[in-house]
């Protein structure tokens, strides 16, 4: 289903001792090439910069107060939201199994492919072929990923279950 990605051999999920993680983590640069039906998006190598104001002020999310009139910095978005380019790519949300982490559909998810999956992040993963946003976690010895909507279960990690993990979540952007 996934042409042109090396996902080398299945990879146990099962965790008996933890000496590695219990999965495999996709380090080819071919993220571009997932599915015709899933949007993926890489960061160009030498993207133009463009410097937005950020005023020094704080705006009031209660009452309102006196904004400042004068800009304290600018601001990059790209500098803002991708640590290392080379290793970021974004991918769009679809379904509701993450609303609970503030993902909803169509959000843009910035993912960090250089960021270590450990158990708490969310996580760009391929469950048997199938791309997926979920919660890493560890219980008990044992590797689960969660949904955040409660209407979702737990896929708990099994032997029989090939996951690879593509990325880190580190941001969403989310239009209002």
């Amino acid at each position: 289903m996934f042409s042109g990605v090396d996902y080398h051999s299945p990879v146990s999920c099962a965790i008996a001792v933890m000496p590695a993680l219990p999965f495999k983590i996709n380090t080819t640069d071919d993220v571009l090439s997932l599915s015709p039906v899933i949007a993926v998006f890489k960061p160009a190598q030498r993207p133009i910069k463009f410097r937005l104001p950020l005023f020094a002020g704080q705006v009031s999310a209660g009452f309102p107060s006196p904004a400042a009139d004068y800009v304290d910095k600018s601001l990059s978005l790209d500098e803002l939201l991708i640590q290392k380019p080379a290793a970021t790519f974004f991918v769009r949300a679809q379904g509701e199994s993450m609303l609970g982490a503030g993902i909803h559909p169509n959000d843009i998810l910035v993912v960090d492919r250089s960021l270590k999956p450990v158990s708490g992040k969310i996580v760009i993963c391929a469950l048997n072929g199938e791309l997926t946003v979920k919660r890493l976690l560890q219980k008990n010895q044992q590797w689960l990923l969660r949904a955040e909507n409660r209407h979702y279960p737990d896929i708990v990690l099994t032997d029989d279950l090939e996951l690879v993990v593509w990325g880190v979540v580190t941001n969403v952007i989310h239009p209002l």
